[in-house]
């Protein structure tokens, strides 16, 4: 991990100045460096003022300890606000979403560190960079669909326009991908070594990211997802959840079996709505498109059994067996699934901040 690697004292976002860089450190590591509504408006602020600091040329994001950059947002924040009928979840993902499409438009270079664990929340301060790093110890998932929630933060974008099925094969089943995969799928684009990423960081502060890059980087790992193209492409080519499992059950290989049996594991409502997503989200033109269409997903979800029970069951009890309700994919009606589309009205416009043309744009 670059450093500092195992700061747990000061603030949950340290900020600060190296030579030409300005450095955001996630430093909540006992946490995995989990997202709160706190560190979301602290990141956005200290962008907002290094955007119009001509002495920054460069912004690097980073995490604290030596697990990864970000295990993505707080859920047990969001289950206990969701048990509380309360507005502070969908407050956290307005401004959390806004922060991504800041990140996605930074007119300067952002440099994301993706060491070590990247989910949820994490693939959104860091998917949506103008440059993005891993290493050997990457492992990059949008977990939802196993506590009953949907890949938000931008990821249905990102997935969604990964080559072939790829996408739709990590949002249904979950899956963690390391280095070369997540470049295969368009999560990241440089390999670092973990033992060369003090070296990187460093040498940000006096040059440029590709001066940096051409100095620290080497070859990306090959993808091991292409190995298993065929099956994919064809199995989640279908209409439906239920067909795409019994393309994977009827195909019969080790790894397509195993990847019925990931998404059979899941909460069927957010496995329906998650497939939804993703092609709805394949046809908009522009990720703050996506990130309203999210946000009304999100919404929808909050309100519903399967995301407090998720939670419950992977965060709070830890007995991993969740009773999702409806129990089966083909017990969830459409309706169900098109009520977490609906417009919010007013809520819908998340007022997105002006930006420039960099990042992912």
């Amino acid at each position: 991990m670059s450093a500092p690697t195992d700061r747990a004292d000061g603030p949950d976002v340290l900020l600060e100045r190296d030579g030409r860089a300005a450095r955001a450190v996630l430093n909540r590591p006992r946490a995995l460096n989990a997202l709160t509504h706190g560190m979301v408006r602290v990141l956005d602020a200290a962008l907002a003022d290094w955007e119009r600091d001509d002495s920054v040329a460069a912004v690097v994001l980073t995490g604290a300890g030596e697990r990864g950059l970000c295990a993505g947002g707080d859920i047990r924040s969001i289950y206990d606000d969701a048990r509380a009928g309360g507005t502070a979840t969908r407050e956290f993902w307005r401004d959390e979403y806004r922060l991504n499409a800041r990140i996605a438009g930074y007119p300067k270079p952002y440099v994301a560190v993706m060491d070590g664990i990247v989910m949820g929340g994490g693939v959104g301060v860091s998917a949506h960079a103008g440059v993005r790093v891993v290493t050997e110890r990457s492992r990059i998932a949008m977990p939802e669909t196993g506590i009953g929630f949907v890949p938000d933060v931008g990821g249905t974008r990102l997935l969604s326009r990964a080559p072939g099925e790829l996408g739709t094969h990590l949002a249904l089943t979950a899956a963690p991908v390391g280095a070369g995969d997540a470049v295969r799928c368009g999560l990241a684009d440089h390999y670092v070594p973990a033992d060369r990423l003090a070296g990187f960081t460093a040498e940000l502060a006096r040059s440029t990211p590709e001066e940096a890059l051409a100095a620290f980087a080497e070859p990306v790992p090959a993808a091991e997802l292409d190995a298993h193209r065929e099956w994919i492409d064809a199995c989640y080519a279908a209409d439906t959840a239920e067909e795409i499992v019994d393309r994977l059950r009827t195909d019969g290989r080790p790894e397509a079996l195993a990847a019925a049996g990931a998404i059979t594991a899941k909460s069927p409502t957010a496995v329906k709505v998650a497939l939804a997503s993703l092609r709805r989200a394949r046809t908009l033109d522009t990720l703050e498109q996506v990130l309203v269409q999210e946000y009304r997903v999100s919404c929808a979800a909050l309100s519903s059994h399967d995301l407090v029970e998720g939670i419950r069951a992977q965060v709070v009890d830890k007995d991993r067996s969740p009773r999702w309700s409806p129990p089966e994919l083909s017990e969830v009606a459409e309706a169900d699934v098109l009520r977490h589309f609906e417009p919010l009205g007013d809520a819908d416009d998340l007022d997105f901040e002006p930006t420039g043309t960099g990042g992912r744009r």
